[in-house]
């Protein structure tokens, strides 16, 4: 009881906290641009943190941990196309989508993409804009479940209480100050991210080493003592099933190529080129330090537990911390799993409202003050706050990781084609743009409906069969002057 109360008191104070950060950011927020995209002002470091914080989320801090505690060596595939899909996108597109967010004072994803195809856009607004938010509800779920899991693991709260008190911590400065207010919390829960990824890794490994009466003395040892599959790369697969798996493990990389809204926003929102550069640099260090510590943490399970000794894989983090630090210290580091969450969950909601604003009710309204359009995104972003919610309780999905990789095809894989076309095809134009989405949204769902998943990822074939059609349809579709604005 002492242990849990001293958590709580942690908890509370950290979460207290935030809100009054978030609450203060959103007293800068004067207009709609300010509220979806922080008058593309941001510095630097404010971009590559709110970025790896929204970029990672509970993914990083339990499906990913989890999925290294269930099967070992094997999600280092998972790593891998992640890790190269983010690099590759801070290298070679994140300055790109700066300098294109300021040429077309753009204050949306879909607003971008709709500017550059002309007299089409407002149909690229439709669609892209629906399309998002659909595939968004399903991730804003996948955070709620996350917070769910991590208070039943600390106070045996009902994971569905859980995922009301991760929503109510998020929702009154995501409504009230939009896109500033999520960038700037993002921050501070960024580095407790990192800091629970260095941390407990080190204290982890020696603790394992100095304690002969654990499952095992060594990473490599537990993953040994495992069980079949658990120490090799592609665990008992071979031949053309152990392609598979290495395939599916990378297939994260293509959602990272511009594709994710979320984070391509935090692109745009850049102030400048100098700024775009020190981003890169602190954004690629942060990833590379935090998929270490991820995945080291989920063979520390191993050895600390064993393979059967927790009921749910991804309440492998929330376990290894109490296990290894007190009960303080554990409360802090443990923020660090609910501040993931709560960074992205934030990002998807005011994105999400953002979209549907700006791209969907704003061009039907009728012409008001801009504080007329400030408040109705924050009633958007109210509202699908509590649909995501509705949603997450009745239509549960047990592991965050298969929600997150549903999205990730969906959203990744589909408009990641639509980027790197734009960006760097002149011929792509508006009908490719359009049956681009359409039919990375078709594919995606139908594939899953039908169980294929299992076989072959959609996250890796959503890419490739988005990008057939958007090649096919920028020949065969006829062309209308794109040079009107969306």
């Amino acid at each position: 009881m002492e242990q849990q109360t001293q958590i709580l008191a942690v908890m509370v104070a950290y979460f207290a906290l935030l809100i009054l950060w978030g609450l203060y950011q959103g007293r800068k927020v004067k207009n709609d641009c300010d509220y979806a995209i922080a008058g593309r002002s941001l510095p630097g470091w404010a971009a590559a943190l709110s970025e790896r914080a929204t970029g990672e989320s509970s993914w990083a801090l339990l499906g990913l941990p989890g999925m290294a505690y269930a099967t070992g060596l094997t999600e280092i595939w998972t790593a891998l196309g992640c890790v190269a899909g983010i690099v590759t996108a801070w290298a070679g597109l994140a300055w790109r989508l700066r300098d294109e967010a300021e040429k077309y004072r753009v204050n949306t994803f879909s607003e971008y993409i709709a500017r550059r195809h002309g007299e089409l856009g407002r149909w690229i607004r439709v669609v892209a804009s629906l399309t998002i938010v659909f595939f968004f509800f399903f991730y804003v779920g996948a955070q709620f479940l996350g917070g769910g899991k991590t208070l039943f693991t600390l106070f045996a709260i009902p994971e569905k209480w859980g995922m009301l008190i991760t929503a109510l911590i998020i929702i009154p400065y995501t409504i009230y100050g939009g896109f500033r207010s999520v960038v700037y919390t993002d921050c501070v829960q960024a580095v407790i991210m990192i800091v629970t990824l260095v941390v407990t890794p080190v204290l982890g490994v020696l603790t394992i080493a100095r304690h002969p009466e654990l499952f095992a003395q060594s990473i490599p040892q537990a993953l040994s003592l495992a069980g079949p599959g658990y120490s090799s790369l592609v665990g008992t697969a071979s031949g053309f099933a152990a392609g598979l798996l290495i395939a599916s493990g990378f297939s994260w990389f293509f959602g990272y190529l511009g594709g994710q809204p979320q984070l391509s926003m935090r692109f745009m929102a850049i102030k400048d080129p100098a700024q775009a550069r020190k981003a890169r640099n602190i954004g690629i260090a942060w990833t590379l330090v935090a998929y270490v510590g991820a995945l080291a943490i989920g063979w520390i399970g191993i050895a600390l537990f064993g393979p059967t000794g927790l009921q749910d894989q991804e309440h492998v983090l929330p376990a290894v911390l109490l296990r290894l630090f007190p009960p303080a210290v554990a409360a802090v580091l443990i923020t660090g799993a609910i501040a993931a969450m709560i960074s992205t969950a934030d990002s998807l909601l005011i994105l999400s409202a953002t979209e549907l604003s700006e791209n969907l009710v704003k061009p039907l309204a009728k012409k008001r003050a801009s504080a007329d359009c400030l408040g109705r995104s924050r009633r958007i972003t109210a509202l699908l706050a509590a649909i995501a919610l509705a949603l997450a309780y009745l239509f549960p999905i047990q592991l965050i990781f298969t929600m997150v990789g549903y999205v990730w095809a969906g959203i990744g894989g589909t408009f990641s084609v639509v980027i790197l076309l734009t960006l760097f095809w002149k011929r792509y134009h508006g009908r490719a743009v359009i049956a681009t989405i359409l039919s990375g949204l078709l594919f995606t769902v139908l594939w899953s409906l039908s169980g294929m998943n299992a076989k072959v990822t959609s996250r890796l074939l959503t890419f490739f069969v988005a990008g057939a059609v958007a090649v096919a349809a920028t020949f065969l579709l006829p062309r209308k002057g794109d040079s009107a604005a969306g």
